[in-house]
């Protein structure tokens, strides 16, 4: 059995699923032979450009096409170190990520290719896919999988890929991702959810991220399923799953929520998607997903990094991630000691947030994460005590479900009270007229934090200061101090290519409407006012 991705994709070129589609686009049809043998001719014709005696890393700015994952399957069987750089960076940003990951090589596609314009590129070979002089490189470097001379013969924990993080909460960083990483995550998913060469694999979010490789094109290689590289889009997702037969697809942050914000239509479920999987989507939305549309959802908790992993069994509690792996615990940073269980009362309140709310860490080390390139700062604040420190926060029951509580800037102190963002969030969403919500701190006028929640309403949504107040009065688990100081009802929230939400912008913006209205609750009531 393969133990890394160069293995497996050899394996595929030439095995019983080698003559079967292997990746479909618009009116491009390619069996996974043909694929992979592009991809080999790719690896060929790179390796022939680098200079033997640098680190061979090739940043790739392609976005979702047919040639990033070719040149995904060439890195892998080229045995050299793919970059994926993020296509919604600009500027001295795009920049800096690709000299952070040394990219010696790097590609670019003609809808990508004026994005490098006035940048600084020296000592880097740019390569556009579209121009003749790559054809001819292509042409003069023709091989098979079998035929190719690799860079390196690829050992299980050398680095397939660097996987730049979303960049929620600080600048991006370079993630060193394993090929034994990929190919376990996407072979355990092709048997947890039974995906065979019949399958055809919808990968709409961002191929340049961790959730995409490990939780889409794994399982597409891991399968030998067809591959659909798609540009997510609320409005074309039912028909794009329609016109390819997709059966699986992998999402990550607020794409359920979007499509469900779209007008429901009476054959919704008539379509052949049986599966989606994927993190951070709401208890609401995975069932209001799951209904409409008639397909299993599973949703679980990863990073990039991957050193600590959450999942969800039967029997999850309604909010919770699921159970942790060995390791897995919830540490107070301060005392480096274990978090007491959490602790609520007959309404289902946390009643113990300031003890069992910790940080998610992982108490063995640092599982699958090989640590951030050319970053002994960034390493050095993930390892502390000789563990993994995720800046997730967290707190888990008695029984050992884990709730996410935000990252460990979501903590808010209120009138002397610590409240954490995420449970206020999952509130928050019970609202059916809610599509997003991010709850966050702006500065107290006098000591603290006041609460703030930016939110999105569906289409034809509509909410009054008086049903929020209402709503929130009926809740009987959310303590009154919980309550948004500032509540601002938005077209739409800043987010990530990964469709997290980014709330340090909207926490730079303070207590304001932005574009769209502004609600403040009196100081010492409850009562909402517009401005």
């Amino acid at each position: 059995m393969a133990d890394n991705i160069q293995q497996l994709l050899r394996e595929l070129a030439t095995g019983e699923h080698a003559d079967r589609a292997g990746l479909l686009h618009e009116e491009l049809v390619l069996t996974w032979r043909e694929h992979l043998t592009e991809a080999a001719t790719e690896a060929a014709a790179v390796i022939g450009l680098a200079d033997p005696d640098l680190p061979l890393h090739v940043g790739v700015l392609l976005g979702n096409t047919p040639e990033m994952l070719r040149s995904m399957a060439a890195a892998a069987l080229g045995g050299y170190v793919l970059c994926g750089i993020n296509t919604t960076r600009r500027g001295p940003a795009l920049l800096a990520d690709v000299r952070r990951s040394d990219c010696q090589v790097l590609v670019v596609n003609a809808e990508h290719r004026d994005l490098l314009d006035g940048l600084d590129l020296t000592g880097v070979l740019v390569v556009d896919t579209g121009s003749d002089e790559w054809a001819g490189l292509l042409a003069a470097a023709a091989t098979t999988p079998d035929d190719l001379v690799p860079h390196r013969e690829v050992e299980a924990m050398d680095t397939f890929m660097m996987i730049f993080t979303s960049g929620t909460s600080g600048e991006p960083k370079a993630v060193q991702v394993a090929h034994l990483m990929v190919l376990f995550s996407g072979l355990n998913l092709v048997e947890r959810f039974a995906v065979t060469a019949d399958d055809v694999c919808y990968l709409s979010m961002p191929l340049f991220h961790s959730n995409a490789v490990v939780a889409g094109w794994a399982v597409a290689i891991g399968a030998g399923a067809a591959m659909v590289p798609a540009r997510f889009s609320a409005s074309g997702f039912l028909a794009d799953v329609r016109r390819y037969g997709a059966t699986y697809m992998n999402y990550v942050g607020k794409p359920l929520a979007y499509v469900l914000a779209t007008p429901e239509q009476p054959d919704d479920a008539d379509n052949t998607l049986r599966q989606a999987f994927g993190n951070e989507a709401s208890d609401r939305d995975i069932a209001d997903f799951s209904r409409r549309f008639g397909t299993k959802v599973m949703d679980g908790f990863g990073s990039t990094e991957l050193a600590v992993i959450v999942t969800r069994s039967e029997g999850t509690p309604p909010g919770s991630i699921g159970v942790g792996f060995d390791g897995v615990a919830i540490y107070d940073s301060e005392t480096v000691t274990e978090c007491p269980a959490a602790v609520f009362d007959e309404s289902g309140a946390l009643v113990n947030a300031d003890e069992a709310i910790g940080e998610l860490v992982n108490t063995q080390g640092a599982g699958y994460f090989q640590g951030y390139y050319n970053d002994k700062s960034a390493n050095d604040e993930r390892m502390r005590h000789g563990m993994y420190w995720s800046g997730d926060l967290a707190y888990k029951d008695a029984d050992g479900w884990i709730y996410l509580a935000g990252r460990t800037a979501d903590w808010m102190r209120v009138d002397g009270e610590n409240f954490a963002a995420a449970p206020i969030e999952r509130v928050l969403m019970r609202l059916p007229d809610l599509s997003q919500v991010a709850v966050y701190a702006v500065p107290d006028g006098n000591v603290g934090d006041q609460i703030m929640a930016a939110i999105v309403l569906v289409d034809d949504g509509t909410l009054t200061p008086v049903d929020l107040e209402k709503f929130l009065g009926d809740q009987a688990d959310l303590s009154p101090k919980a309550w948004p100081r500032y509540v601002r009802i938005a077209r739409s929230l800043p987010s990530t290519a990964t469709n997290k939400v980014i709330k340090r912008e909207l926490a730079a913006q303070g207590p304001t409407a932005g574009d769209g209205v502004l609600w403040t609750r009196e100081e010492r009531g409850r009562s909402y006012t517009a401005g």
